[in-house]
């Protein structure tokens, strides 16, 4: 049993629900937080916290706080690779207006994020802020871990926030209206707060959990979020010894079957670090199969995967499609990395049952649980996939008579992520040795991915090139690709000009040519005009790198300055 099921056994409990609805709420640096009303009835702040009980509640209170859906009942993270030029949202939502480069300070994609980014370090402040009433009161080991897992919510919601908007303020505390007037700190300061934060979660976080509490923060989510923070943010020596120290728990290892990682049954597996927690009879669930099944499988199809994409992958001899004999065009999926298919559907592929064929003279198609025959929606339907794609991650056939309501978990951080940074520090640094090969390999040669292995003797540039191809082909639609182009410096380049689908009644004639951040260009490709153009994409480099600081945030907050360009 997860702990979130145990938050709804606390629920049962005759514990105060004033407390929750406080500590839920409390300030954050938005004066419309501040001006909120709280019921007069409960008690005062100054009588938290009265036992260990309602710090767990709290404590619990913060993670619940990261099952954030900014859009279309989604998780945030399932959200950002289709504000990239890997997928598309096909809903013209605020996160279509920042992909298209339409958007300003008011766009309520960024804004939802922000806000409940600092809701979530509110209620963190305010736990740290008060739990030392508890001194002496309760076991001090377990104190501890609250304090570590409150410590570790915090600086992990921090991590994001400064990679999508850079520098913002750093509040540690929590503050009243008076003291509402917060500049930026910047990302530098960020950053070291964050890193040493994670190291004292560390200290205090234990490997693994059992039973009720597993789903809470570890000591290799600690680790792994500060190795990430620390590459994102070019401290190569940090990122390879924060990432070696998740390595040197033995604890973590690779799932054997990569796609089943990304469904009920792989749950549990010991790659996944941290994950957020759904459960449908605590009332927590997420709607993301809705948003990406296909229409015959009864999803809307309005977040999807490009072509740009597809071809991307390699194909099994390891080579890009544009080098490898193996490449067909007239059998393009055939004989390519196996993590394309665990990760779109492509046309051809069994996908919930329904043969999956999106070329628009395919009016009929096959439902395989009956045999028959059956008018195929991924063809007729108006909204059918716009790109001729659908994502195939974290869709489980079990949640096809509930699409809206799944309680699938969500990983945030796995191991294979961990290997990558680790590796990609040790190349950015020039340290390359065997264990740079080995971190990448053991990951292209998982038993159901089994990818050919990378040879010795590279150049740094030729496996800075590997690697950020591997980090593509492994970490695609887990929301790590915006924040790895903007690091890359290639935003600027993959953000802008035409979002491509497939050929609605065709293929491509020829590959296109694959540059060396796995990038297509289809340049001299015969028959590209006949590409679908799905969107239109404008990216400004002085001003896109970043998301704008919510306008109503530099209204309020005399001190806080926008981000260049909004």
């Amino acid at each position: 049993m997860r702990f979130i099921q145990f938050l709804k056994t606390l629920q049962m409990k005759k514990i105060h629900y004033w407390f929750l609805a406080v500590a839920l709420t409390l300030s954050t640096t938005s004066c419309e937080d501040y001006l909120e009303r709280y019921p007069l009835e409960g008690p005062a702040d100054q009588s938290y916290f009265a036992n260990a009980s309602e710090l767990e509640l709290a404590v619990n209170g913060c993670y619940k706080g990261m099952n954030f859906h900014p859009l279309d009942g989604m998780p945030m993270q399932l959200l950002l690779d289709d504000g990239t030029d890997l997928g598309w949202d096909r809903n013209n939502s605020s996160l279509q207006q920042i992909a298209k480069g339409s958007h300003d300070s008011n766009n309520s994609f960024s804004k939802s994020i922000w806000d409940n980014s600092y809701k979530i370090i509110g209620r963190c402040n305010f736990i740290l802020d008060n739990m030392g009433k508890l001194d002496g009161k309760m076991d001090a080991t377990l104190q501890a871990r609250y304090r570590a897992e409150t410590r570790f919510v915090r600086a992990y919601t921090y991590h994001y926030l400064i990679e999508l908007f850079g520098g913002v303020p750093l509040v540690t505390k929590t503050i009243g209206l008076a003291e509402s007037q917060v500049p930026k700190s910047t990302k530098e300061e960020c950053v070291t707060f964050i890193m040493s934060e994670l190291d004292a979660a560390a200290n205090d976080l234990p490997v693994s959990y059992s039973g009720i509490n597993a789903g809470r923060a570890t000591k290799g989510a600690a680790l792994a979020t500060k190795a990430r923070t620390a590459l994102y943010n070019e401290k190569w020596a940090d990122a390879a010894t924060a990432a070696k120290a998740v390595m040197d728990l033995n604890y973590h290892k690779l799932h054997t079957n990569y796609g089943q990682l990304f469904s009920y049954a792989g749950q549990t597996s010991a790659e996944i670090i941290f994950a957020l927690q759904y459960l449908k009879t605590s009332t927590v669930v997420h709607a993301t199969p809705q948003n990406f099944l296909s229409r015959n499988a009864q999803g809307a199809s309005n977040k999807v995967p490009g072509q740009v994409l597809v071809d991307a992958y390699e194909c099994t001899d390891g080579l890009t499609i544009d080098k490898s004999p193996l490449y067909n065009p007239k059998d393009p999926f055939k004989n390519r990395d196996p993590r394309l298919d665990f990760t779109v559907a492509v046309p051809g592929s069994n996908y919930f049952n329904f043969k999956f064929e999106t070329h628009k003279d395919s009016v009929k198609t096959i439902n395989y649980a009956t045999g028959a025959r059956v008018d195929n929606q991924d063809a007729i339907h108006a909204f059918a996939t716009y790109t001729g794609y659908c994502w195939r991650k974290f869709t489980d056939i079990a949640d096809a008579a509930d699409r809206n309501n799944s309680e699938l978990n969500i990983s945030l951080i796995r191991y294979a992520e961990v290997l990558l940074i680790y590796a990609e520090a040790k190349i950015e640094a020039n340290q390359i040795d065997q264990s740079v090969y080995d971190a990448i390999n053991a990951v292209r040669q998982r038993p159901t991915v089994n990818m050919p292995a990378i040879k010795t003797g590279k150049t740094q540039a030729e496996l800075r090139s590997i690697i950020r191809k591997e980090r593509k082909y492994e970490l695609t639609n887990e929301g790590f690709r915006l924040i790895d182009i903007r690091r890359w410096k290639l935003a600027d380049k993959l953000l802008a000009g035409n979002f491509l689908g497939r050929i609605p009644k065709g293929l491509l004639a020829t590959a296109p040519v694959i540059d060396a951040n796995g990038t297509p260009d289809y340049s001299s490709v015969p028959n590209k005009a006949d590409m679908r153009v799905v969107e239109v994409r404008i990216f400004k480099p002085e001003r896109d790198y970043l998301w704008p600081i919510p306008f109503i945030e530099t209204v309020t907050n005399k001190a806080l300055t926008q981000n260049p360009g909004y």
